[in-house]
């Protein structure tokens, strides 16, 4: 498969990228930096440059001319203020559906966050409100658009190294669950095309990996929520 990450340079990114190109497939980072071009090409990953804030819909289908399926992992950051959670959260991953539409690329997988798909709680600062809000935005466009997608809620993220067991369902994710997790969990959706138009809460749990996506992908265990 040939898969483009869009916020190719970020942390779940950048182990997805390694995760992919060792098992064989074709991986391409868009990056808004061209300064970590190195740092994918060092994973195997093809850097293209392409800052989803700047460019128009043509530009990045161009990047994504074809690719087999794009995952939006891109992310303003925990530093940043609540009107680039707008800008990047929201409408980025509305303009790669867009592009990836015009590219023909059907399979679109999106990493969004706990909380998502209800309101913020009301002791919430406004930036992480806002975050919540854009990613939910996200989704509901993503999931009413005609692609194959898949919505991944992982929560609260960890460094820590992964177990490679997880709890995938449709339930509200709680807890942690480690970036090496999310991003074996993300590789595993995409060589699962059963899994497509569900939405799916992750946390760590007792099931391996490639159990948990099977067990979702037979069950239909994550249903879309509307």
């Amino acid at each position: 498969m040939k898969i483009a990450i869009a916020g190719g340079h970020g942390q779940i990114a950048r182990r997805l990228g390694r995760l992919l190109t060792a098992r064989g497939d074709s991986v391409v980072g868009l990056i808004r930096n061209p300064a970590h071009s190195t740092d994918l090409l060092d994973d195997g990953v093809r850097p293209i440059v392409c800052d989803l804030e700047a460019a128009s819909s043509d530009d990045v289908a161009a990047a994504l001319s074809g690719a087999d399926a794009v995952v939006f992992a891109a992310g303003a950051g925990p530093g940043s203020g609540a009107a680039r959670k707008y800008t990047v959260d929201h409408q980025a991953a509305v303009l790669l559906a867009e592009a990836a539409l015009r590219a023909d690329v059907r399979r679109y997988v999106m990493v969004s966050t706990r909380g998502a798909g209800s309101p913020p709680p009301a002791h919430a600062d406004d930036v992480w409100a806002a975050y919540v809000h854009a990613k939910t935005a996200a989704d509901d466009h993503v999931m009413a658009q005609d692609l194959d997608w898949t919505i991944l809620r992982p929560a609260a993220l960890t460094d820590a190294p992964g177990t490679g067991a997880v709890r995938l369902t449709a339930e509200r994710s709680v807890g942690q669950v480690t970036r090496d997790d999310v991003a074996e969990v993300l590789a595993c959706l995409l060589a699962t095309p059963a899994t497509a138009g569900l939405v799916l809460e992750l946390a760590q749990g007792p099931d391996p990996v490639a159990e948990a996506v099977a067990h979702a992908a037979s069950n239909r265990t994550g249903e879309p929520r509307r």
